[in-house]
């Protein structure tokens, strides 16, 4: 069997497409879009280590204080098991948060969870990476 006619191949391509669509969604200020791809229980990690809850962090980009300006999301698996998927990746970007400008270099883990036949994010963390010497 190939990877593309395995059960989750089309789980995979799903979730893929879904986190591009997240990252769009905060570059685009695009909060209505984000907001349909939020779990309403949402844990939003920052690399801070700040927690946020879906509406809080929706209350951060509605101010401002997260402004994104670009957005790469290499994705090194996707591991499908039920109705939940967790994506492990890097996350680097550029923004704005609080008014200082920021580049992040994070590993990321994302977690999906399918509800009702729709994929939500549930939980997001990332690590900062280690500066190279």
């Amino acid at each position: 069997m190939t990877a593309s006619s395995t059960p989750t191949a089309g789980v995979e391509e799903t979730i893929r497409s879904l986190e591009d669509a997240r990252y769009e969604a905060v570059i685009a200020g695009d909060l209505e879009a984000f907001t349909a791809l939020a779990h309403p229980e949402l844990a939003y990690t920052h690399s801070n280590a700040v927690v946020d809850t879906r509406d809080s962090y929706l209350d951060k980009l509605r101010a401002g204080f997260y402004v994104y300006h670009r957005i790469e999301h290499p994705v090194d698996r996707i591991v499908v098991t039920g109705d939940t998927a967790v994506v492990v990746g890097e996350m680097h970007a550029d923004l704005t948060a609080g008014g200082v400008r920021k580049t992040l270099a994070n590993r990321s883990l994302a977690v999906w969870v399918r509800e009702s036949d729709r994929w939500l994010l549930l939980a997001y963390q990332p690590t900062v990476l280690p500066q190279e010497a």
